[in-house]
């Protein structure tokens, strides 16, 4: 699909902030117009004769008499070029003060402001990419793991949009088979009703292919939470120290130095995890003003707990479970818990080890014993009904509505053929399987859902 659009955008593509390159992009009929305003390759305000595309041009950006900074052009002129149009990319200095004149200067000589996503929109809009493909650049900029990165790539270089094609070219085959014995029932036969139901199971087994990956695919993409729980003084702030390898959390031997929620990012075999020290639990005697402050903490980190995907429960190996360390696992004992004694270095004698109180592993943050176990532990209760590294396809949640609405056109398909029900029937489900997957790719698809997918995206990009 090729859209005529009249306006020229530009927006800054990189973070604001200091750095050694920013980068400010235009798109649109005007861009050469604008930059021909603002750049000259010398300070004596030559400019440029002609702009040839495909060429990197050295030189500055000024506001009349006024330099701003030294600059690299990129020019690309439509429709080879990202957005399909005639596209510049101004590479200046990083900084917040000069990348924002730059854009300025931009929007004065006759660009706008792009809206978020827009550059990628106008990309999918003069066909320059499938919609799955532009919605993986998005994935790949949010990605928090290797993995969804990899496989978000892959979706980048079109292999979702193919495997829906090659399920459509099946869907359109047999569509045709059936509508022309319809149309021409004096010359055609029509198809067997088993052979059209053995089309459309072999069609159905290529979905459940795709879909197969899904929970994966959102479980990669959302990641899940894991609140390290316990009393005070087992080794909370310790244990999320280690598994991140920095020391965030500030560790001491007073009760209660942990008050507010600390969260970082783990990356878990390819599993997202938003790791979260919580408050050490206990009853609070006094009503200090120190008190106040840490039963605050402690609220908050009941909250955190309950709300968690799995909690890591913490006890103290060298004193065993004891009353308190009891009353806190049965609060959370009903999520997904995996039990950790700590402290294992200071244990003279395992096997005098009390076996009653069933822990799922021990560690010391000291010796980093046990640690790999914790990690695998929550690998495995993740994925007890996931296989992560088969996951072929990132899909999102649109992707996968698509998909089980076409599949459900397809089994009313087969339903009609089972019943032996005119072929007439079995056309429409066909044709609305077709739709549905057509959405996927983007060859059916209202403004509503562009501008929903969109603006997710950043400004600039």
């Amino acid at each position: 699909m090729n859209y005529i659009i009249n306006d020229t955008i530009a927006a800054i593509a990189t973070p604001l902030g200091t750095g050694g390159v920013a980068v400010i992009r235009i798109s649109g009929e005007k861009v050469f117009d604008i930059i021909s305003e603002i750049f000259s390759l010398s300070l004596k305000n030559k400019k440029l004769p002609d702009f040839e595309a495909n060429k990197i041009y050295y030189g500055w950006i000024k506001d009349n008499d006024n330099l701003i900074d030294q600059v690299l052009l990129l020019l690309f002129r439509g429709p080879k070029s990202f957005t399909g149009e005639d596209v510049i990319e101004i590479h200046c200095h990083g900084g917040i003060n000069v990348t924002k004149n730059i854009l300025q200067l931009c929007l004065n000589a006759g660009a706008r402001s792009a809206t978020r996503g827009e550059f990628s929109k106008r990309a999918f809009l003069n066909g320059k990419m499938g919609l799955t493909e532009a919605e993986a650049i998005l994935d790949i900029i949010h990605s928090r793991t290797d993995k969804f990165s990899q496989i978000s790539a892959y979706n980048l270089s079109g292999k979702l949009s193919f495997y829906i094609k090659e399920i459509k070219s099946e869907v359109i085959n047999l569509l045709s088979e059936v509508i022309a014995a319809l149309d021409f029932s004096e010359e055609v036969d029509e198809p067997e009703y088993s052979y059209i139901v053995e089309r459309i199971n072999d069609i159905v087994v290529k979905i459940n292919n795709v879909l197969r990956s899904s929970n994966n695919s959102n479980l990669m993409r959302q990641g899940l939470k894991v609140a390290i729980a316990g009393k005070p003084n087992v080794g909370k702030s310790s244990l999320f120290n280690t598994l991140l390898d920095i020391q965030r959390a500030i560790v001491t031997d007073i009760a209660g130095t942990t008050r507010d929620i600390i969260q970082e990012s783990l990356d878990v075999d390819g599993i997202p995890v938003t790791l979260i020290d919580t408050a050490g639990i206990r009853e609070l005697e006094n009503e200090t003003h120190s008190d106040q402050i840490e039963s605050i903490g402690i609220n908050i980190a009941k909250d955190h707990i309950q709300s968690a995907d799995i909690v890591l429960f913490l006890y103290d190996l060298t004193k065993g479970m004891q009353e308190q360390d009891i009353d806190i696992f049965s609060e959370i004992k009903d999520k997904p818990v995996i039990k950790v004694g700590s402290k294992v270095d200071l244990i003279d004698n395992l096997d005098k080890l009390v076996q009653q109180d069933g822990h799922d592993c021990m560690i010391s943050t000291k010796t980093r014993e046990g640690i790999e176990t914790v990690k695998q532990k929550i690998k495995e209760l993740v994925l007890s009904a996931n296989d992560i590294d088969n996951s072929e396809y990132a899909t999102n949640i649109r992707h996968q509505e698509c998909l089980f609405n076409a599949k459900k056109s397809l089994l009313l398909a087969v339903d009609s053929c089972q019943n032996y029900a005119p072929q007439d029937f079995v056309s429409i489900d066909l044709k609305a399987a077709l739709l549905s997957l057509d959405e996927i790719t983007g060859e059916v698809v209202t403004e509503e859902i562009l501008d929903n997918i969109f603006s997710n995206f950043c400004i600039g990009k």
